[in-house]
């Protein structure tokens, strides 16, 4: 299995596909990332590829796998990326 691009591969990649600096794809690319983290709270789209959703998650008991011992786990706020049905039918093969 190959390794996973680099941020700077991505960025070359993008740069030669659009004829636009690699500078310019950089801040674009960063621009978005921003973007996401301050509306996730809203859900961010990023369309043909998912949604960064925000999602609480209730109190629940848990187990300590080594001692067998039951704990509680608290309730808390998860962020969850939704992958779009798009991208898994690009990516698996639809079917």
């Amino acid at each position: 299995m190959s390794k996973s691009m680099t941020k700077s591969q991505i960025e070359d990649t993008i740069a030669k596909a659009t004829g636009l600096p690699k500078k310019s794809v950089h801040e674009v690319l960063a621009s978005m990332a921003d973007l996401a983290y301050k509306e996730a709270g809203n859900s961010f789209t990023i369309p043909g590829v998912g949604k960064l959703v925000l999602v609480n998650r209730q109190a629940r008991t848990g187990r300590n796998p080594r001692t067998g011992e039951s704990i509680q786990i608290p309730a808390k706020r998860v962020v969850k990326f939704r992958i779009a049905k798009a991208c898994k039918d690009a990516v698996l093969g639809a079917g």
